[in-house]
């Protein structure tokens, strides 16, 4: 009978040691399941710094992107600065191309055709009459040597005065004029004066042998008298120049 409890208590002494050690095996599994269920949060954990890397290194790639997009658009900005270059080199062909010296008309010899003629009386000198020739073509003319005048139905030539010959010949831009001064009477004093009211003027070519071109017919100014005795200078540029003599 004591043998018989004995064995009973040794049976139930080892049931509850088989129990306690399930049941710390299962504390075990519980706590490997726990450590094991932890893990993959650690693990997740630690992946998340290596995401904000990998986001970084992703913001760095598009920034690096952007950069050489911005770099891109450089040599479309120079191919522009080039082209205003070639530009400008057309605009200075263009005004090279567009200068009048090359491409003006030839200058012709002035003559009544080509030029406006007047005549005017001058208060100083005293006796003197100024006449101007106003070139009105399109083209240059020179303005050779003297003008020839003719008062009314007189027949001799009127006397040219040699002291005023100019250093150059009088070249008339279209627009331009040229002067000469009549000396209605000159040296000596006393002398008979004609009454006058009609002047023709002849132009000269450059051989001066006799007139060229059609004359300029002109009216003279009220009360004008002319003697044998006065003269005519050469064309001049300046008005001052052909009133000095």
């Amino acid at each position: 009978m004591r043998n018989h409890i004995r064995t009973t208590a040794l049976a139930a002494t080892a049931l509850l040691a088989a129990l306690s050690l399930t049941a710390c095996g299962g504390n075990d599994n519980a706590n490997d399941s726990k450590a094991g269920a932890a893990a993959p949060a650690a693990n997740a954990t630690a992946t998340t710094p290596h995401t904000d890397k990998d986001a970084k290194d992703a913001k760095d790639t598009k920034d690096a992107k952007e950069t050489g997009s911005g770099t891109a658009q450089a040599p479309a900005q120079n191919a522009s600065t080039t082209s205003k270059g070639s530009t400008g080199g057309s605009k200075s062909g263009k005004s090279s191309a567009g200068s009048t010296g090359s491409g003006s008309k030839s200058p012709v010899t002035c003559t009544g055709s080509n030029t406006k003629v007047t005549v005017t009386k001058v208060s100083r000198p005293i006796n003197h009459l100024l006449l101007t020739a106003t070139n009105t073509g399109s083209a240059p003319c020179y303005a050779y040597h003297a003008p020839a005048l003719g008062f009314d139905d007189a027949q001799a030539a009127f006397p040219v005065l040699r002291d005023s010959i100019p250093q150059a010949v009088v070249t008339l831009e279209p627009g331009q004029s040229a002067y000469a001064s009549i000396g209605l009477s000159g040296e000596p004093d006393g002398q008979e004066l004609h009454k006058g009211t009609h002047l023709t003027v002849y132009f000269t070519g450059k051989a001066n042998q006799g007139s060229t071109g059609a004359p300029a017919k002109l009216t003279l100014p009220a009360g004008t008298s002319w003697g044998d005795n006065g003269f005519v200078t050469y064309w001049q540029s300046e008005m001052a120049d052909a009133l000095m003599y």
